[in-house]
Protein backbone atom coordinates (compact mmCIF):
# COMPACT_ATOMS: atom_id res chain seq x y z
CA UNK A 1 0.00 0.00 0.00
CA UNK A 2 1.48 3.34 -0.86
CA UNK A 3 -0.84 5.42 1.08
CA UNK A 4 -3.33 5.36 3.88
CA UNK A 5 -5.76 8.23 3.75
CA UNK A 6 -7.87 8.24 7.58
CA UNK A 7 -10.56 10.88 8.07
CA UNK A 8 -10.87 12.57 11.56
CA UNK A 9 -14.52 14.29 11.75
CA UNK A 10 -13.79 15.92 15.26
CA UNK A 11 -11.79 16.15 18.16
CA UNK A 12 -13.56 14.31 19.86
CA UNK A 13 -17.26 12.17 19.57
CA UNK A 14 -19.59 14.02 20.62
CA UNK A 15 -18.16 17.25 19.50
CA UNK A 16 -20.09 16.91 16.49
CA UNK A 17 -18.62 18.09 12.69
CA UNK A 18 -20.07 19.89 9.78
CA UNK A 19 -21.78 17.34 7.86
CA UNK A 20 -20.28 19.15 4.43
CA UNK A 21 -16.72 19.12 6.31
CA UNK A 22 -17.62 15.16 6.25
CA UNK A 23 -18.39 15.01 2.58
CA UNK A 24 -15.43 16.36 1.34
CA UNK A 25 -13.50 13.74 3.40
CA UNK A 26 -15.24 10.72 1.89
CA UNK A 27 -14.84 11.80 -1.48
CA UNK A 28 -11.35 11.47 -0.75
CA UNK A 29 -11.86 7.83 -0.36
CA UNK A 30 -10.83 7.30 3.27
CA UNK A 31 -9.52 3.74 4.23
CA UNK A 32 -10.39 4.61 8.09
CA UNK A 33 -12.64 6.89 10.20
CA UNK A 34 -11.56 7.27 12.95
CA UNK A 35 -11.96 9.28 16.32
CA UNK A 36 -10.80 10.09 19.87
CA UNK A 37 -13.97 9.24 22.13
CA UNK A 38 -12.28 10.77 25.60
CA UNK A 39 -9.53 12.05 27.66
CA UNK A 40 -8.66 12.77 31.12
CA UNK A 41 -8.90 16.85 30.25
CA UNK A 42 -12.49 16.65 31.95
CA UNK A 43 -10.95 15.88 35.39
CA UNK A 44 -11.28 12.37 37.29
CA UNK A 45 -14.77 12.44 38.07
CA UNK A 46 -15.72 10.82 35.00
CA UNK A 47 -13.97 8.31 35.14
CA UNK A 48 -14.75 7.41 39.06
CA UNK A 49 -18.19 8.26 39.14
CA UNK A 50 -18.47 5.91 35.27
CA UNK A 51 -19.95 8.50 33.59
CA UNK A 52 -19.80 10.21 30.10
CA UNK A 53 -18.88 14.16 29.66
CA UNK A 54 -20.40 14.62 26.13
CA UNK A 55 -23.96 14.06 25.49
CA UNK A 56 -25.21 10.98 24.71
CA UNK A 57 -27.45 12.54 21.65
CA UNK A 58 -24.38 14.09 20.02
CA UNK A 59 -22.43 10.82 20.45
CA UNK A 60 -25.30 9.29 18.60
CA UNK A 61 -25.37 11.68 15.90
CA UNK A 62 -21.83 11.59 15.26
CA UNK A 63 -21.39 8.02 15.53
CA UNK A 64 -24.74 7.54 13.31
CA UNK A 65 -22.78 9.48 10.02
CA UNK A 66 -19.51 7.97 10.42
CA UNK A 67 -20.76 4.19 10.74
CA UNK A 68 -23.38 4.41 8.01
CA UNK A 69 -20.33 6.46 5.60
CA UNK A 70 -18.23 3.32 6.53
CA UNK A 71 -20.53 0.46 5.78
CA UNK A 72 -21.51 2.45 2.58
CA UNK A 73 -17.70 2.33 1.93
CA UNK A 74 -16.54 -1.22 3.76
CA UNK A 75 -14.19 0.88 5.72
CA UNK A 76 -13.54 0.34 9.49
CA UNK A 77 -14.75 2.84 11.65
CA UNK A 78 -12.65 3.10 15.25
CA UNK A 79 -13.63 4.65 18.28
CA UNK A 80 -10.40 5.16 20.92
CA UNK A 81 -11.02 5.50 24.42
CA UNK A 82 -15.35 5.28 24.19
CA UNK A 83 -17.49 6.93 26.05
CA UNK A 84 -15.46 9.47 27.62
CA UNK A 85 -13.21 7.69 30.32
CA UNK A 86 -12.70 4.40 28.69
CA UNK A 87 -13.80 2.20 31.64
CA UNK A 88 -16.00 -0.90 30.79
CA UNK A 89 -18.87 0.75 32.22
CA UNK A 90 -18.60 3.54 29.47
CA UNK A 91 -17.35 1.44 26.94
CA UNK A 92 -20.78 -0.26 27.33
CA UNK A 93 -22.40 2.96 27.11
CA UNK A 94 -21.36 3.31 23.67
CA UNK A 95 -21.96 -0.01 22.70
CA UNK A 96 -25.16 0.23 23.41
CA UNK A 97 -25.36 3.59 20.96
CA UNK A 98 -23.70 1.43 18.31
CA UNK A 99 -26.40 -1.45 19.08
CA UNK A 100 -29.36 1.20 18.94
CA UNK A 101 -27.88 2.34 15.24
CA UNK A 102 -27.92 -0.07 14.05
CA UNK A 103 -31.53 -1.49 14.82
CA UNK A 104 -32.71 1.75 13.96
CA UNK A 105 -30.99 1.97 10.64
CA UNK A 106 -31.29 -1.14 9.60
CA UNK A 107 -27.27 -2.36 9.45
CA UNK A 108 -25.76 -5.42 10.20
CA UNK A 109 -22.52 -4.81 12.18
CA UNK A 110 -19.57 -6.91 13.57
CA UNK A 111 -18.33 -4.63 16.06
CA UNK A 112 -14.96 -5.49 18.21
CA UNK A 113 -15.37 -4.09 21.60
CA UNK A 114 -11.41 -4.10 23.80
CA UNK A 115 -11.47 -3.64 27.70
CA UNK A 116 -8.92 -1.47 29.37
CA UNK A 117 -10.20 -1.72 32.94
CA UNK A 118 -8.40 -3.07 35.49
CA UNK A 119 -9.29 -4.91 38.39
CA UNK A 120 -7.86 -3.55 42.07
CA UNK A 121 -6.69 -7.31 42.33
CA UNK A 122 -4.26 -7.09 39.09
CA UNK A 123 -3.10 -3.58 40.24
CA UNK A 124 -2.06 -4.15 43.47
CA UNK A 125 -0.81 -7.39 42.21
CA UNK A 126 1.85 -5.52 40.35
CA UNK A 127 2.26 -2.89 42.86
CA UNK A 128 3.53 -5.69 45.16
CA UNK A 129 5.85 -6.52 42.57
CA UNK A 130 7.55 -3.19 42.06
CA UNK A 131 6.14 -2.95 38.53
CA UNK A 132 4.15 0.50 38.79
CA UNK A 133 6.47 3.43 38.69
CA UNK A 134 4.48 7.35 39.81
CA UNK A 135 4.60 9.65 36.48
CA UNK A 136 4.54 13.32 37.60
CA UNK A 137 3.39 15.08 39.38
CA UNK A 138 2.13 12.04 41.21
CA UNK A 139 4.13 10.52 44.05
CA UNK A 140 4.15 7.03 45.75
CA UNK A 141 0.61 5.41 46.43
CA UNK A 142 -0.23 2.60 48.96
CA UNK A 143 -2.37 -0.68 48.66
CA UNK A 144 -5.17 1.52 50.18
CA UNK A 145 -4.98 4.15 47.29
CA UNK A 146 -5.87 1.32 45.25
CA UNK A 147 -8.66 -0.20 47.04
CA UNK A 148 -10.29 3.30 47.23
CA UNK A 149 -9.99 3.63 43.51
CA UNK A 150 -13.62 3.31 42.02
CA UNK A 151 -11.92 2.41 38.66
CA UNK A 152 -9.39 1.97 37.43
CA UNK A 153 -8.10 1.90 33.20
CA UNK A 154 -5.12 1.32 31.48
CA UNK A 155 -4.22 3.06 28.01
CA UNK A 156 -3.63 0.55 25.80
CA UNK A 157 -0.85 0.41 22.70
CA UNK A 158 -1.78 -0.30 19.42
CA UNK A 159 -1.35 -4.23 19.88
CA UNK A 160 -4.78 -4.55 20.90
CA UNK A 161 -6.41 -2.73 18.19
CA UNK A 162 -4.59 -4.32 15.13
CA UNK A 163 -5.57 -7.51 16.53
CA UNK A 164 -9.11 -6.52 16.45
CA UNK A 165 -8.75 -5.34 12.62
CA UNK A 166 -7.56 -9.17 11.97
CA UNK A 167 -11.12 -9.90 12.26
CA UNK A 168 -12.43 -7.70 9.51
CA UNK A 169 -14.89 -5.81 11.94
CA UNK A 170 -16.88 -2.97 10.90
CA UNK A 171 -16.36 -0.92 14.23
CA UNK A 172 -14.06 -1.08 16.56
CA UNK A 173 -14.56 0.33 20.25
CA UNK A 174 -11.71 0.82 22.37
CA UNK A 175 -11.64 1.57 25.80
CA UNK A 176 -9.33 3.98 27.38
CA UNK A 177 -6.74 4.24 24.58
CA UNK A 178 -2.90 6.13 23.55
CA UNK A 179 -4.94 9.25 21.91
CA UNK A 180 -3.26 8.52 18.64
CA UNK A 181 -3.31 4.60 18.58
CA UNK A 182 -7.06 4.32 17.12
CA UNK A 183 -5.61 5.95 14.17
CA UNK A 184 -1.99 4.57 13.65
CA UNK A 185 -2.83 0.94 14.10
CA UNK A 186 -4.11 0.24 10.53
CA UNK A 187 -1.36 1.91 9.67
CA UNK A 188 1.34 0.16 11.29
CA UNK A 189 -0.78 -3.33 10.38
CA UNK A 190 -0.37 -1.91 6.60
CA UNK A 191 4.00 -1.64 7.26
CA UNK A 192 3.83 1.93 7.80
CA UNK A 193 6.66 3.23 9.92
CA UNK A 194 5.65 3.52 13.46
CA UNK A 195 6.62 7.49 13.74
CA UNK A 196 5.24 8.59 11.32
CA UNK A 197 1.90 6.86 11.64
CA UNK A 198 1.57 8.14 15.48
CA UNK A 199 2.77 11.24 14.62
CA UNK A 200 -0.09 11.75 12.33
CA UNK A 201 -2.41 9.99 14.67
CA UNK A 202 -1.10 12.24 17.14
CA UNK A 203 -2.23 15.41 14.94
CA UNK A 204 -5.66 13.77 13.73
CA UNK A 205 -7.20 12.89 17.36
CA UNK A 206 -7.79 16.65 17.99
CA UNK A 207 -9.06 16.65 14.03
CA UNK A 208 -9.52 20.39 13.05
CA UNK A 209 -7.98 21.96 16.31
CA UNK A 210 -4.61 21.74 14.49
CA UNK A 211 -5.92 23.85 11.88
CA UNK A 212 -6.23 28.04 11.29
CA UNK A 213 -8.64 29.17 12.59
CA UNK A 214 -8.64 26.07 15.02
CA UNK A 215 -11.62 24.26 15.95
CA UNK A 216 -12.52 20.89 17.77
CA UNK A 217 -15.68 20.28 15.66
CA UNK A 218 -14.54 20.34 11.80
CA UNK A 219 -12.57 17.36 10.21
CA UNK A 220 -9.02 16.51 9.37
CA UNK A 221 -7.69 14.20 6.40
CA UNK A 222 -4.37 12.84 6.55
CA UNK A 223 -2.04 10.81 4.20
CA UNK A 224 0.02 8.56 5.12
CA UNK A 225 3.30 7.45 2.87
CA UNK A 226 6.45 5.34 3.89
CA UNK A 227 8.56 8.87 3.86
CA UNK A 228 5.57 11.15 4.93
CA UNK A 229 2.64 12.51 5.89
CA UNK A 230 0.19 15.25 4.64
CA UNK A 231 -2.60 16.67 6.58
CA UNK A 232 -5.49 18.57 5.26
CA UNK A 233 -8.73 20.43 6.55
CA UNK A 234 -11.90 19.93 5.06
CA UNK A 235 -13.38 22.95 5.55
CA UNK A 236 -12.57 25.53 3.46
CA UNK A 237 -12.84 28.42 5.68
CA UNK A 238 -9.81 26.52 7.75
CA UNK A 239 -6.15 25.51 6.66
CA UNK A 240 -2.88 23.29 8.00
CA UNK A 241 -0.52 25.73 7.69
CA UNK A 242 3.38 25.21 9.21
CA UNK A 243 2.50 26.91 12.44
CA UNK A 244 -0.77 25.36 13.06
CA UNK A 245 0.90 21.57 12.39
CA UNK A 246 3.87 22.69 14.11
CA UNK A 247 2.32 23.98 16.83
CA UNK A 248 -0.23 20.80 17.47
CA UNK A 249 3.44 18.91 17.33
CA UNK A 250 4.34 20.60 20.95
CA UNK A 251 0.88 20.34 22.04
CA UNK A 252 0.14 18.50 25.80
CA UNK A 253 4.14 17.65 25.89
CA UNK A 254 6.74 18.31 28.64
CA UNK A 255 9.03 17.31 26.03
CA UNK A 256 8.75 19.61 23.05
CA UNK A 257 10.77 16.84 20.75
CA UNK A 258 9.74 13.37 22.84
CA UNK A 259 6.60 12.12 23.20
CA UNK A 260 6.50 8.43 25.60
CA UNK A 261 3.46 6.44 24.88
CA UNK A 262 2.85 2.60 24.97
CA UNK A 263 6.11 0.93 24.07
CA UNK A 264 8.22 3.79 23.15
CA UNK A 265 8.58 7.48 22.28
CA UNK A 266 7.74 9.77 19.32
CA UNK A 267 10.98 11.46 18.24
CA UNK A 268 10.44 14.72 16.78
CA UNK A 269 14.15 15.88 16.52
CA UNK A 270 14.19 15.27 12.93
CA UNK A 271 10.88 16.35 12.02
CA UNK A 272 10.36 18.75 9.44
CA UNK A 273 7.38 20.77 7.72
CA UNK A 274 6.41 21.88 4.26
CA UNK A 275 3.84 24.04 3.27
CA UNK A 276 2.77 22.07 0.00
CA UNK A 277 -0.64 24.53 -0.94
CA UNK A 278 -2.82 27.10 0.98
CA UNK A 279 -4.73 24.25 3.10
CA UNK A 280 -2.12 21.28 3.31
CA UNK A 281 1.16 20.26 5.34
CA UNK A 282 3.56 17.63 4.48
CA UNK A 283 5.62 16.35 7.73
CA UNK A 284 8.74 14.14 7.47
CA UNK A 285 11.41 12.59 9.93
CA UNK A 286 8.78 11.53 12.62
CA UNK A 287 10.46 8.62 14.16
CA UNK A 288 9.41 5.71 16.68
CA UNK A 289 12.08 4.58 19.28
CA UNK A 290 11.33 1.44 21.00
CA UNK A 291 11.71 1.12 24.88
CA UNK A 292 13.54 -1.08 26.89
CA UNK A 293 10.31 -1.67 28.84
CA UNK A 294 6.76 -2.25 27.47
CA UNK A 295 4.49 0.19 29.91
CA UNK A 296 1.18 1.35 30.32
CA UNK A 297 -0.16 4.15 31.76
CA UNK A 298 -2.79 3.39 34.58
CA UNK A 299 -5.10 6.31 35.93
CA UNK A 300 -7.23 5.53 39.09
CA UNK A 301 -10.15 7.84 40.46
CA UNK A 302 -11.36 7.23 43.86
CA UNK A 303 -14.10 9.78 45.82
CA UNK A 304 -13.06 12.08 48.49
CA UNK A 305 -16.29 13.87 49.02
CA UNK A 306 -19.37 16.24 48.14
CA UNK A 307 -18.83 19.13 47.04
CA UNK A 308 -21.19 22.32 47.46
CA UNK A 309 -20.66 25.76 45.62
CA UNK A 310 -22.31 29.32 45.47
CA UNK A 311 -21.05 31.59 42.73
CA UNK A 312 -21.32 35.35 43.49
CA UNK A 313 -19.93 39.31 42.02
CA UNK A 314 -18.10 41.77 43.86
CA UNK A 315 -18.14 45.32 42.48
CA UNK A 316 -17.23 47.23 45.64
CA UNK A 317 -13.94 49.09 45.17
CA UNK A 318 -13.18 48.87 49.16
CA UNK A 319 -13.91 45.61 49.51
CA UNK A 320 -11.81 44.28 46.34
CA UNK A 321 -8.79 46.06 47.84
CA UNK A 322 -9.30 43.85 50.96
CA UNK A 323 -10.17 40.63 48.95
CA UNK A 324 -7.74 38.40 50.59
CA UNK A 325 -7.55 39.48 54.29
CA UNK A 326 -11.93 39.10 53.67
CA UNK A 327 -11.24 35.27 52.62
CA UNK A 328 -9.26 34.77 55.66
CA UNK A 329 -11.85 36.24 57.78
CA UNK A 330 -14.29 34.30 56.58
CA UNK A 331 -12.50 31.24 56.94
CA UNK A 332 -11.79 31.98 60.28
CA UNK A 333 -16.06 32.68 61.17
CA UNK A 334 -16.38 29.52 59.87
CA UNK A 335 -13.87 27.25 62.07
CA UNK A 336 -14.97 29.53 65.39
CA UNK A 337 -19.45 28.37 64.61
CA UNK A 338 -18.24 24.94 63.47
CA UNK A 339 -15.86 23.87 66.39
CA UNK A 340 -16.28 20.16 66.84
CA UNK A 341 -15.29 19.44 62.65
CA UNK A 342 -11.53 18.16 62.34
CA UNK A 343 -9.75 19.72 59.58
CA UNK A 344 -10.21 16.76 57.40
CA UNK A 345 -13.93 17.09 57.42
CA UNK A 346 -14.23 19.77 55.00
CA UNK A 347 -12.26 22.38 52.82
CA UNK A 348 -13.47 25.39 52.31
CA UNK A 349 -12.13 27.05 49.29
CA UNK A 350 -12.05 30.60 47.30
CA UNK A 351 -11.40 31.37 43.52
CA UNK A 352 -11.54 34.96 42.81
CA UNK A 353 -11.86 35.81 39.28
CA UNK A 354 -10.42 38.90 38.20
CA UNK A 355 -7.38 38.19 40.24
CA UNK A 356 -6.02 34.93 40.31
CA UNK A 357 -9.24 32.67 39.72
CA UNK A 358 -7.27 30.66 36.66
CA UNK A 359 -3.95 30.08 38.02
CA UNK A 360 -3.97 30.54 41.54
CA UNK A 361 -0.69 30.88 43.36
CA UNK A 362 1.14 30.25 40.16
CA UNK A 363 0.00 33.54 38.50
CA UNK A 364 2.68 36.22 37.59
CA UNK A 365 0.63 39.31 37.66
CA UNK A 366 0.58 40.37 41.53
CA UNK A 367 -0.71 43.70 41.18
CA UNK A 368 -4.71 43.74 39.33
CA UNK A 369 -6.82 46.78 38.81
CA UNK A 370 -10.14 45.13 38.43
CA UNK A 371 -13.29 47.11 38.91
CA UNK A 372 -15.17 44.01 39.53
CA UNK A 373 -14.47 40.29 40.80
CA UNK A 374 -16.39 36.90 40.37
CA UNK A 375 -16.39 34.62 43.68
CA UNK A 376 -16.52 30.90 43.79
CA UNK A 377 -17.15 30.07 47.49
CA UNK A 378 -16.14 25.76 47.31
CA UNK A 379 -16.66 23.20 49.95
CA UNK A 380 -15.74 19.86 49.74
CA UNK A 381 -16.79 17.93 52.64
CA UNK A 382 -17.86 14.13 53.72
CA UNK A 383 -21.18 14.44 53.15
CA UNK A 384 -23.35 16.33 50.90
CA UNK A 385 -25.09 18.10 53.55
CA UNK A 386 -21.74 19.18 55.32
CA UNK A 387 -21.09 20.62 52.68
CA UNK A 388 -23.82 22.61 51.98
CA UNK A 389 -24.14 23.34 55.89
CA UNK A 390 -20.64 25.52 55.43
CA UNK A 391 -20.83 26.71 52.21
CA UNK A 392 -24.50 28.20 53.38
CA UNK A 393 -22.20 30.01 56.31
CA UNK A 394 -19.43 30.91 54.39
CA UNK A 395 -21.64 32.58 51.90
CA UNK A 396 -23.50 34.74 54.06
CA UNK A 397 -20.40 35.52 56.09
CA UNK A 398 -19.08 36.94 53.07
CA UNK A 399 -22.09 38.65 52.35
CA UNK A 400 -22.35 40.62 54.78
CA UNK A 401 -18.66 40.44 56.52
CA UNK A 402 -17.68 44.10 57.91
CA UNK A 403 -14.23 44.96 56.71
CA UNK A 404 -12.54 48.53 57.42
CA UNK A 405 -13.87 51.34 55.63
CA UNK A 406 -16.63 49.42 54.60
CA UNK A 407 -19.74 51.87 53.48
CA UNK A 408 -22.27 49.66 52.15
CA UNK A 409 -25.38 48.96 54.77
CA UNK A 410 -26.56 46.10 52.53
CA UNK A 411 -24.74 42.97 50.83
CA UNK A 412 -21.44 42.72 49.89
CA UNK A 413 -22.19 40.08 47.11
CA UNK A 414 -24.49 40.07 44.22
CA UNK A 415 -25.82 36.74 43.40
CA UNK A 416 -26.88 36.03 39.71
CA UNK A 417 -29.01 32.96 40.63
CA UNK A 418 -31.45 31.90 43.20
CA UNK A 419 -31.30 29.55 44.92
CA UNK A 420 -27.42 30.83 45.25
CA UNK A 421 -25.82 27.49 46.37
CA UNK A 422 -25.40 24.58 44.05
CA UNK A 423 -24.60 20.67 45.58
CA UNK A 424 -22.61 19.71 42.86
CA UNK A 425 -22.68 16.09 44.09
CA UNK A 426 -19.94 14.02 44.57
CA UNK A 427 -15.98 14.94 43.90
CA UNK A 428 -13.06 12.46 43.07
CA UNK A 429 -9.52 13.18 42.48
CA UNK A 430 -7.16 11.02 40.23
CA UNK A 431 -5.78 8.08 42.84
CA UNK A 432 -3.61 6.41 39.71
CA UNK A 433 -1.31 8.68 37.30
CA UNK A 434 1.01 5.41 37.14
CA UNK A 435 2.97 3.51 34.50
CA UNK A 436 3.09 -0.36 35.18
CA UNK A 437 5.71 -2.28 33.12
CA UNK A 438 4.02 -5.30 31.16
CA UNK A 439 5.61 -8.43 29.05
CA UNK A 440 2.66 -8.79 26.92
CA UNK A 441 0.85 -5.39 25.50
CA UNK A 442 -2.48 -7.83 24.66
CA UNK A 443 -2.83 -9.18 28.04
CA UNK A 444 -4.82 -6.85 29.78
CA UNK A 445 -6.90 -5.60 26.99
CA UNK A 446 -9.40 -8.49 26.22
CA UNK A 447 -11.68 -8.11 22.60
CA UNK A 448 -15.46 -9.42 22.73
CA UNK A 449 -16.65 -9.43 19.01
CA UNK A 450 -20.46 -8.71 19.04
CA UNK A 451 -23.12 -8.84 15.81
CA UNK A 452 -25.29 -6.03 16.29
CA UNK A 453 -28.30 -5.27 14.15
CA UNK A 454 -30.35 -6.33 10.64
CA UNK A 455 -29.81 -10.60 10.79
CA UNK A 456 -29.25 -10.69 14.39
CA UNK A 457 -31.14 -13.11 16.09
CA UNK A 458 -32.90 -12.17 20.06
Amino acid sequence: MEELRILSPTAILGYGFPEESFRRGLAQNPQLIAVDGGSTDPGPYYLGAGVSFTDRAAVKRDLQLMIKAGKERSVPVLVGTAGGAGGRVHLDWCAGIVEEIAGEQGLSLKVALIDAEFSKEEVIENYRQGKLDPLFPAGEITIKDIEDSSRIVGQMGVEPIIQALQEEVDVVLAGRAYDPTVFAASAIKAGFPAGLALHMGKILECASIAADPGSGSDCMLGRLKNDSFILEALNPQRRCTITSVAAHSLYEKSNPLRLSGPGGTIDLSECRFEQLDQRQVKVTGSKFIIAKDYTIKLEGAKMVGYRTISIAGCRDPIMITQIEQIMAGVKGMVKDNFTGLRKEDYRLLFRIYGKNGVMGSLEPVKEFKSHELGIIIEVVAKTQQLANTICSFARSAMLHYGYPGRVATAGNLAFPYSPSDFKAGQVYQFSLHHLLKVEDPLKYFPIIFKLYGKGVGR
